[in-house]
């Protein structure tokens, strides 16, 4: 499993200075609103992501009155099978893999990133070494949100699994950028120039055919995990489907951008290609986020990540981090009870759970009977 040891963090957000020891699988964070316990999760999840799970900028990161901040991480990717702690062997302990991550942001959008003292040319080489899922209180927007949280959900998800598939999604929204670009210009002066369209047509599609077939596949393999796990935390036999949904379905890629054209010229932006899919669910035969109660909302929120995390973990071949916060707000007692029994005793991964009270969390573990560290903020 990925296992976090340390982190320190230095002029980010709300710390000046802090470093924070974890001694075991199962780690609870607490403190009153505004102590940072968000804040701390985030860190983490920086050191995974190169960026904040919450903030669009870096600069949104810094301490205020400060320029710049430094996060540091040690952390170690055991061999599948050890990751309980179970095996102590010399052999065991060789197989075990130590990384120490820094993070720099100098201002001035000024970034560096190290991986045991080596910096990274590219930062998307980072991305999926340490993967990691998080779930926080907006994250219902997966559920009741437009189509682009959901996009953002997979892109996410496959970016940590499939290096090739980032940088085609990297390649891809280069390539509309620039496409969106040139039918503005085609507005303001007035005429067009078709041939250098359709040179970005060519460009566009193969990024394109190749995300469209892995988003596919991706949706194939997710959908019995998360019904799966509805049922388990929702504790009810409720039919949950999911439908991936793309123009790219039905019609080629080229005879799309063909047909959209003129629209194309005249709201001067690219209506068709794979920016534009979406995955739709359904309760029991009906549009989900229209007819489902807040409960069962949530239920199906922790399916999608929960899923999200075993597909990772069947990919790396070992269990990310599992970033988890202020779920006890979100969940009735029965839902919790089954979520927590599931992330901090049948789940191998290293759990890094988030509440405003620290007796609440203490009980919730002793109720499971599993070893755990409390850090109080």
């Amino acid at each position: 499993m990925l296992s976090l040891s340390k982190i320190t963090l230095t002029q980010f957000k709300n710390y000046s200075h802090s470093s924070f020891s974890f001694k075991e699988r199962v780690i609870g964070i607490c403190g009153l609103n505004g102590r940072g316990k968000t804040n701390l999760l985030d860190a983490i999840y920086y050191c995974c992501f190169t960026k904040s799970y919450f903030a669009k900028t870096d600069g949104l990161n810094v301490r205020f009155d400060h320029d710049g901040f430094r996060l540091e991480a040690a952390s170690s990717i055991s061999p599948k099978g050890g990751g309980n702690g179970e095996d102590h062997s010399e052999e065991y302990e060789k197989q075990i893999k130590q990384y120490e991550i820094v993070c720099i942001y100098k201002g001035a959008g000024k970034k560096e990133i190290f991986l045991n003292a080596v910096p990274y040319t590219k930062l998307s080489e980072h991305i999926g070494k340490f993967p990691a899922v998080m779930v926080a209180p907006d994250d219902i927007e997966l559920i009741t949100g437009g189509s682009e949280e959901r996009r953002r959900f997979i892109d996410t998800v496959l970016s940590q699994m499939d290096s090739d598939y980032l940088q085609d999604l990297i390649r891809y929204n280069k390539i509309l950028q620039q496409r969106n670009s040139l039918l503005k210009r085609f507005a303001e002066q007035g005429k067009t120039d078709w041939p250098l369209l359709e040179v970005l047509d060519e460009q566009l599609m193969e990024p394109g055919n190749s995300i469209h077939k892995k988003r596919e596949q991706f949706t194939e393999a997710l959908i019995p995990l998360v019904q799966q796990f509805y049922v388990q935390i929702a504790g009810k036999d409720e039919q949950v489907s999911i439908q991936y949904n793309s123009q790219l379905n039905e019609t080629p890629f080229h005879d799309l951008l063909n047909h959209c054209r003129e629209k194309d010229f005249m709201l001067q932006r690219s209506n068709a290609g794979i920016h534009k899919d979406d995955i739709t669910m359904q309760l029991n035969g009906q549009v989900f986020k229209t007819t489902a109660s807040q409960g069962q909302r949530k239920s199906l929120l922790f399916a999608l990540k929960l899923a999200e995390f075993e597909l990772l973990k069947t990919n790396k071949g070992f269990a990310p981090l599992l970033l988890l916060d202020d779920v006890f707000e979100k969940l009735d007692d029965n839902r919790m009870s089954q979520l927590l029994h599931w992330v901090c005793n049948e789940n191998s991964g290293q759990v890094f759970i988030t509440d405003t009270h620290k007796e609440r969390l203490q009980k919730a573990f002793e109720k499971l009977n599993t070893a755990y560290q409390v850090i109080e903020l």
